[in-house]
């Protein structure tokens, strides 16, 4: 059965919450330590925008500052009584290049080593230039700010090992294009709402008819995204958000554009394809309980030769909840902490029903994670996660269960 309903009613009370004006008041150093943000976000008027230049090298005494952060862990999965045993890897090690090169503009660039250097890439290479805080124009490789995952990624901000799915598969993430536009925030009371909207390459020829058998958004990020545009037709991303302070956020995020290559010297070779992502993202203190998650959907215009297999529309989400279970003194940390968080989340690649029998398309994947993390300050953290993931594949037969424990540590530096 789908569960979709589940997460739906999951997403509208967390979006309630958001924006509900009768919450207590927690002391923000707490907050930080439990969600794991880092100790430059001071205040409260902090948002998701944010999220690229709130990291912990950067300091407003600095004209150019280095950083980044390191992320290992380790790896014991079970799939119906198979295992490939226990492994080890560094997963990522990203570097921050950081310049304020005067007082409208700045830069900033990431570098990402992946699994050792399996895969090396320039994640971000922005520069702003400000005119007013409702108006700032920015050009480069661009994140996409599709969702809250996609601009705060950073893996020292969670307690769990492995990326939400709906942000790996549903969101490519990371997702970045080489772009430009204009974002921007506007104060009122004790509200703050964000914009972003970009012009930028798209996704590319892969996302159908590749290795994986599904439509998979994940085989359109080309390198050549970096360079060209495979068919001349830039593609829009573009996000608001509102957040009150002292409570939380809520975001709605679009992405939209052609990703088949339909003209070739001239000649038309193919009709346009379009693919339309939108996602909801949001996050709110109940108590001592922060939530956060995100959910979103996949348009895609798929060739009637490509069948049923390929999916037209796809959906997924993912709801963390995050509670402090200790704070205190250890060895010569004054506030370290451990957190208990649970994660559900659920990704369809392929919604919809068989022609023929009319029975639902499967092509799902369900999983829960429970983790035990410590953290000694809030840049660093320890990660002990046991992980369950229930897969149905294409005819929707019993799922498949995969089962594993995994230890990781990540840091910023």
């Amino acid at each position: 059965m789908k569960t979709s309903q589940h997460f739906i009613c999951a997403f509208a009370l967390l979006a309630h919450t958001t924006l509900a004006t009768a919450q207590d008041k927690k002391d923000s150093a707490q907050i930080l330590q439990r969600s794991g943000t880092t100790q430059n976000t001071r205040t409260q008027n902090a948002t998701t925008q944010d999220a690229i230049y709130r990291r912990p090298f950067i300091t407003s005494f600095a004209n150019t500052s280095i950083g980044g952060y390191a992320e290992a862990n380790t790896n014991y999965f079970v799939q119906d009584g198979i295992t490939e045993g226990f492994s080890m890897e560094l997963r990522r090690f990203n570097l921050f290049v950081f310049s304020s090169v005067s007082s409208r503009v700045k830069f900033f660039a990431e570098l990402e080593f992946e699994r050792g250097t399996q895969e090396i890439s320039i994640e971000t290479a922005i520069m702003d230039f400000e005119i007013d805080p409702a108006l700032a124009l920015r050009g480069g490789i661009i994140l996409s700010p599709l969702g809250a995952f996609n601009l705060r990624h950073d893996s020292p901000l969670y307690n769990i090992i492995d990326r939400p799915l709906v942000s790996t598969r549903i969101i490519p993430a990371t997702f970045a294009s080489v772009g430009f536009g204009v974002y921007g925030r506007y104060f009122f009371g004790d509200f703050i709402a964000t914009y972003d909207a970009y012009i930028v390459n798209g996704l590319q020829d892969g996302i159908i008819l590749n290795a994986d058998g599904r439509t998979f958004l994940q085989r359109g990020k080309a390198k050549e995204i970096f360079g060209e545009s495979n068919n001349g037709v830039p593609a829009f991303t573009g996000k608001v958000a509102l957040r009150k302070r002292g409570l939380g956020e809520i975001g709605a995020s679009y992405y939209g554009g052609v990703y088949n290559r339909f003209r070739r010297d001239g000649i038309t070779i193919d009709a346009q394809r379009s693919l339309h992502i939108f996602a909801l993202d949001a996050n709110a203190t109940l108590g001592n309980v922060l939530l956060q998650g995100e959910a979103a959907t996949n348009l895609i215009d798929v060739p009637e030769s490509a069948g049923e297999f390929y999916g037209r529309r796809q959906w997924g989400a993912y709801l963390d909840a995050i509670v402090p279970v200790w704070t205190g003194a250890v060895l010569d940390f004054a506030a370290a902490t451990v957190n208990a968080t649970l994660r559900v989340e659920h990704v369809d690649y392929n919604v919809g029903q068989f022609v023929l029998t009319g029975g639902n398309i499967g092509d799902e994947i369900t999983a829960g994670t429970l983790s035990i993390s410590f953290r000694p300050t809030p840049n660093t953290v320890f990660q002990l996660n046991y992980r369950q993931e229930f897969i149905r594949d294409l005819l929707g037969n019993l799922p498949v269960r995969r089962a594993g424990v995994q230890f990781g540590l990540a840091t910023y530096f």
